[in-house]
C-alpha cells in the first residue's frame, strides 16, 4: 500500500455543512488531501462515523448513535486534520412518539408526548423532562395528544386529535377541557392577546378568546398529518401543514386571517420556533436533506441541522434546541435564543 510521503500535507477541512446534526444525520465535508489513496476515515470525537461518499475533496459522513462530542477529524493514511467543531444532538429520552414541537416552561422543564396511533390509548400521554434530564410521567388520561403551548400564567394546552378538544393543564397536572369541537385539533398558538389559535388540519384555523368565544380565523389546504403553528415577530401567524406535494410551502396569516405564501421549496414541513434575530426553523427537508431548515425574514433558506425523522423543536433558556423526533428527543447546544413565544 502506497505511504503518503512526510512532504504530503495533511488532510485540511475548509467547511462542513450544516453546522449541527443529530444522529443519523449527515454532515457534508469539504476540503482537500481526504484521500488520495485510500478511502478516509471520519470520526467524531472518538466515535467512527460511517462514509457515505468520500473523494480527495468532499465526504459525506453520517453521525452515528452514541456521538455526543462536536469536533469532527478526518484521518487519511495516518495523518489527521485539526478538528471541526459541530454541535451534534445529546439523547435525552427515547420510546416517545411525538408529533409536533415538544414544550419548555419558563423554568427550562421539556415536555414531550407519546400521541399513538389515532384512537390509541397509552400508558402516558405527555412526559416532563427536568432540568438534570430525569423523565416522569406527567399527564395519563388522554388521547393522541397532539400539539403543547404555555401561556403566560403557566398554563399547558395540549391539543387531541382524537376528540378535537383542547385540554388546560395546571403546573401540577391537574387537567380540564379548555375548549371543544375543534375538529381534527392539531396545532396550537398563543398571540400577545392571549387568543388561542388551533389548526384543524381538514382545513379550519380557528381562534378562541381569554372568555373562549370561537371564530373561524383562515382557511387553508387540507394536510394529510397535521398544522404546525407559530407566530412571528412580524405578529402574523405562520401555518406547515404536509400535504402530498414535495414542495410545500410555509404559510403566513396576518392579524385579519389573510394567507400568504411565506416560503415554498420544503419537504413535509412540521414543527417550527423562531429565535430572537427573527428567523424561522422548520423540521422538513430541502433539496432532499433531511433535518432542521432555517429560513430568514428575507427568505433564504438554508439547512441548520441534519437529521431524520424531526417533527418538531424548540428553544429553551439556557438558548438549547430541543429536538423531537418520530420517537426521540435530543438536545443540541446551538447557543441560540429562542424568540419568546408569549
Amino acid at each position: 500500500m502506497p505511504l503518503r510521503k512526510p512532504s504530503d500535507p495533511k488532510p485540511q477541512i475548509s467547511q462542513v455543512s450544516p453546522h449541527a446534526a443529530i444522529a443519523g444525520g449527515e454532515l457534508q465535508i469539504r476540503g482537500k488531501g481526504f484521500a488520495k489513496t485510500n478511502r478516509p476515515r471520519v470520526m467524531i470525537g472518538d466515535v467512527g462515523a460511517p462514509v457515505i461518499t468520500g473523494s480527495d475533496s468532499f465526504v459525506i459522513a453520517r453521525v452515528p448513535e452514541g456521538a455526543t462530542a462536536g469536533e469532527l477529524v478526518i484521518e487519511s493514511e495516518g495523518q489527521s486534520s485539526d478538528s471541526w467543531a459541530c454541535d451534534i444532538g445529546v439523547l435525552i429520552a427515547d420510546g416517545l412518539h411525538p408529533v409536533a414541537n415538544p414544550a419548555v416552561d419558563s423554568f427550562g422543564n421539556i415536555y414531550t408526548t407519546f400521541s399513538g396511533s389515532r384512537g390509541q390509548k397509552v400508558p402516558v400521554a405527555v412526559f416532563k423532562v427536568d432540568l438534570n434530564f430525569s423523565m416522569k410521567p406527567f399527564i395519563n388520561e388522554l388521547m393522541n395528544a397532539t400539539a403543547m403551548a404555555f401561556d403566560p400564567q403557566g398554563m399547558l394546552y395540549i391539543s387531541s386529535r382524537h376528540d378535537g378538544a383542547v385540554y388546560q393543564v395546571s403546573p401540577t397536572g391537574n387537567m380540564s377541557v379548555f375548549v371543544e369541537g375543534m375538529g381534527v385539533a392539531t396545532g396550537i398558538a398563543f398571540d400577545q392577546e392571549q387568543n388561542l389559535y388551533v389548526g384543524d388540519r381538514s382545513g379550519t384555523i380557528f381562534k378562541i378568546s381569554p372568555s373562549r368565544q370561537i371564530f373561524v380565523f383562515a382557511t387553508l389546504e387540507a394536510s394529510i398529518a397535521a398544522y404546525h403553528l407559530t407566530f412571528g415577530p412580524d405578529g402574523y401567524l405562520y401555518v406547515t401543514g404536509p400535504t402530498t406535494s414535495s414542495f410545500d410551502c410555509v404559510h403566513r396569516i396576518s392579524v385579519h386571517g389573510e394567507v400568504e405564501v411565506f416560503y415554498r421549496g420544503l419537504g413535509r414541513p412540521q414543527g417550527m420556533a423562531f429565535d430572537e434575530e427573527g428567523r424561522l426553523y422548520v423540521a422538513a427537508s430541502i433539496a432532499g436533506r433531511r433535518g432542521v431548515i432555517r429560513v430568514t425574514q428575507e427568505r433564504r433558506a438554508d439547512l441548520f441541522l441534519s437529521g431524520p425523522g424531526i417533527v418538531g423543536l424548540a428553544f429553551t433558556p439556557a438558548r438549547s434546541m430541543v429536538i423531537t423526533t418520530t420517537n426521540a428527543l435530543y438536545r443540541v447546544d446551538a447557543g441560540i435564543k429562542g424568540r419568546p413565544l408569549i
